[in-house]
């Protein structure tokens, strides 16, 4: 009789997106049934600990991002790929509407060899599907350290009673 395997699926994992302004793909996230949580902060970049000042106006390097933490049996890592390509335009270099800046670059972090190849087949995918007029140019990278922005941007939208960001 072989003994039972003790390598059981994690409960809980983490996803990494920066899709622009982190204030509607977080609110978007979290409507995602199998999302335990979800923060915004900052990845990517050189400094340690920006503050979002830093972000915005100095050389940073890094990209406003929102950190997922999901259920697997709940929501498929690509279920919430998909979502991120729904909820911005993955063919804008370092912009999205009017938001303009490295800071607001279409990325995704990951944080494991499996995700890896899920973003990079879905991107593929919708480029051999022509699903988008102009190339898609998100990046695909090992997820850095997460620096977790200041409280006044988790959940900003919620705190304000609003569903999105207006532009």
């Amino acid at each position: 009789m072989t003994p039972p395997s003790t390598g059981s699926a994690p409960s809980t994992m983490l996803a990494t997106f920066g899709a622009g302004c982190f204030w509607g793909p977080e609110a978007k996230f979290r409507k995602i049934d199998g999302v335990l949580d979800s923060a915004v902060g900052y990845a990517g970049g050189r400094t340690e600990n920006p503050t979002y000042k830093q972000v915005c106006y100095e050389e940073t390097g890094h990209a406003e991002v929102v950190q997922v933490q999901y259920d697997p049996a709940k929501v498929s890592y690509q279920a919430l790929v998909d979502a991120f390509f729904a909820m911005h335009d993955p063919t804008q270099v370092n912009r999205q509407g009017p938001d303009v800046g490295d800071q607001y670059r279409t990325v995704i972090f990951f944080h494991s060899p499996e995700q890896e190849r899920i973003a990079r087949d879905t991107i593929q995918r919708l480029t051999e599907a022509k699903r988008y007029r102009r190339p898609i140019v998100t990046q695909v990278l090992p997820a850095p350290t997460f620096w977790r922005a200041e409280e006044y941007h988790q959940q900003y939208l919620k705190k304000r009673g609003l569903e999105t960001c207006a532009h």
